[in-house]
């Protein structure tokens, strides 16, 4: 949603025919034009020699919803080289409720089993999980120890989460959701690339090009 309108040989192999692909890809992909390119790097929170791939991406988005089952399959099949985060934005202050749900969910480790759910909640079931009494309403119904989760969900730790992913949000410009960072220097989003789709094949190339850049 816009923001303005809301055997090693056989491995080894196997790597250079993808990142032949990917860099075939990437003659196709412009900076600019399909994608953009960070004046300023940014500093990524993985370790050396591996690649940061962030989804900004908001609960109550229907198009972030609609990526969802696309881009969790993209991440199972992932180069082992590359880390997936991801990141709920917060464009208005009213955001910010869900942006505590998810981070209180990741610190509880809950997200494979209940971050889908959330969409689901949203979209199908049109509960709108917007306001603290509802997030704590719904998590209670999945099971969930309320009593813990509130104690996180009201945490420093998840407080520090929301100001850091705010200021990831401005740092990468982020105009709308769902949209990708790819290693602290690359935005990409439906609109540039054209769809989502698309937008994860422009992600695999500036992964392979970030790669073969080191």
């Amino acid at each position: 949603m816009k923001r303005r309108l809301f055997s090693s040989a056989l491995f080894a192999a196997g790597t250079a025919l993808s990142t032949s692909i990917a860099w075939a890809q990437a003659a196709l992909f412009k900076s600019g034009k399909d994608y953009l390119t960070l004046d300023r790097p940014l500093p990524t929170e993985v370790d050396k020699g591996k690649i940061e791939v962030i989804e900004f991406f908001w609960y109550s988005c229907p198009h972030c919803h609609m990526f969802e089952p696309s881009f969790a399959q993209w991440v199972k099949t992932a180069p082992k080289d590359v880390v997936v985060r991801r990141i709920p934005v917060a464009f208005r202050e009213d955001f910010a409720p869900q942006q505590r749900l998810f981070f209180t969910l990741e610190a509880m480790n809950l997200l494979d089993s209940l971050h889908a759910k959330v969409f689901v909640a949203v979209h199908a079931e049109k509960q709108a999980l917007n306001t603290d009494a509802s997030i704590l309403a719904w998590v209670e119904k999945q099971g969930v120890d309320k009593a813990k989760f509130s104690e996180i969900y009201k945490s420093f730790g998840v407080a520090s989460k929301l100001k850091r992913a705010v200021q990831l949000q401005n740092d990468f410009k982020i105009e709308g959701v769902p949209s990708l960072g790819v290693a602290g220097r690359y935005y990409v989003d439906g609109t540039l690339a054209g769809s989502m789709e698309r937008a994860l094949k422009v992600a695999e190339s500036l992964i392979a090009q970030t790669r073969q850049a080191r």
